[in-house]
């Protein structure tokens, strides 16, 4: 009886241990780890079929799983910098549990492999962008001529701004992208803001994040690019309407401006169709002093 007592209070323990599962899911990293003879799978699509199989036995059993992404790369660089043998198993959980606690993960909640691969990789690719923009931003240093810190001042201004762009946008799903081009890489950023039942709007915060910090770092750089606004609800024509980012600050697109750049090949230069049931406008006034004011980080 006290051995059937010690093993039911096992079980309910093992339900309460949170694990991250570390997820190949490029199938060229996959061939990387096989050079580890440890590594007994040589089939990607076998090893995803049994990651999926482990996931769905734990959400089963009631265990809380998160996926991280595993990048052979990374791990090798982890191993040598530790003195860890990349063959052993141990190693492989130390450094799944290094990215539970500093890399992205999403929580599995039971959509299939063919769901969650992409939106892993949508968060991995923000984390980076936020990383390398907030990088970025804290290199700029302060102002030369009023001591301010140049970074930290435009998140500020960006901050306001995002706020202003959604208080200022027609009811409805707003589909929000930023661009900035002048920087050392391109840099692309979404973000989604959906109306609550109350009224309110959704966001991610990491999303809100990413995109404020690339907003940023157009206006603190001066650099080149845009933002632009979808807004889609039931009944109505879809609203188009943006930005340019321009000498540190947002410039109204015009109408025929937004519909150029929409119904324009980007790379022939040729026009296409418009598309159906949208309307290309305008902005709504932000209430934004102009980039050109005396002074400008």
């Amino acid at each position: 009886m006290a051995h059937t007592d010690h093993q039911t209070m096992r079980r309910v323990l093992r339900r309460e241990i949170a694990g991250t599962v570390g997820l190949i899911a490029d199938e060229h990293d996959f061939h990387t780890m096989r050079r580890y003879r440890s590594f007994v799978f040589d089939d990607h699509t076998t090893y995803l079929r049994h990651v999926e199989a482990l996931l769905k036995s734990r959400a089963a059993q009631g265990s809380h799983t998160t996926l991280a992404l595993f990048d052979p790369e990374e791990y090798a660089a982890f191993c040598a910098d530790n003195g860890l043998d990349p063959e052993a198993p141990a190693s492989r959980s130390r450094f799944t549990a290094e990215l539970a606690a500093t890399g992205p993960t999403i929580p599995y909640d039971g959509s299939p492999l063919a769901t969650l691969v992409p939106a892993l990789v949508d968060e991995a690719v923000r984390q980076a962008t936020w990383d390398y923009a907030t990088s970025l931003l804290t290199r700029l240093g302060p102002c030369p001529t009023c001591g301010e810190d140049i970074g930290r001042t435009a998140f500020t201004r960006a901050s306001a701004l995002v706020v202003r762009i959604l208080d200022t946008a027609p009811p409805g799903d707003r589909h929000l992208v930023c661009s900035v081009s002048g920087t050392p890489d391109a840099l692309i950023s979404v973000l989604h803001a959906d109306d609550d039942a109350g009224g309110g709007v959704e966001l991610d915060e990491a999303e809100a994040l990413e995109f404020t910090g690339i907003l940023a770092l157009g206006l603190a750089t001066r650099s080149p690019g845009g933002l632009v606004v979808r807004v889609s609800a039931p009944g109505t024509p879809d609203r188009v309407y943006g930005w340019r980012l321009r000498r540190g600050g947002l410039t109204p697109l015009t109408a025929a401006e937004v519909f150029d750049a929409y119904c324009t090949d980007i790379e022939s230069g040729d026009l296409i169709s418009p598309e159906p049931g949208v309307d290309y406008c305008a902005p709504p006034d932000l209430g934004e002093e102009q980039a050109d004011q005396e002074h400008r980080h």
